[in-house]
């Protein structure tokens, strides 16, 4: 059975807390990192993570 995705208060927290989502985080380009810091609170879970630059990259390109 899967476990359910543990939700944090924004990106920062998420990172600080999931080193999968740091490492993740840390390969994505520039302009998608920008875009999410700048969105930080609305990155409560490596999902959303995944989701928001997925939404980013396609905005970029």
């Amino acid at each position: 059975m899967e476990q359910p995705t543990k939700a944090y208060r924004d990106l920062f927290t998420l990172m600080r807390e999931e080193p999968a989502a740091k490492a993740y985080f840390e390969e994505l380009p520039a302009e998608v990192k920008e875009e999410m810091s700048t969105h930080a609170f609305r990155v409560n879970s490596l999902q959303d993570m995944r989701t928001c630059a997925d939404s980013f990259t396609r905005q970029i390109t």
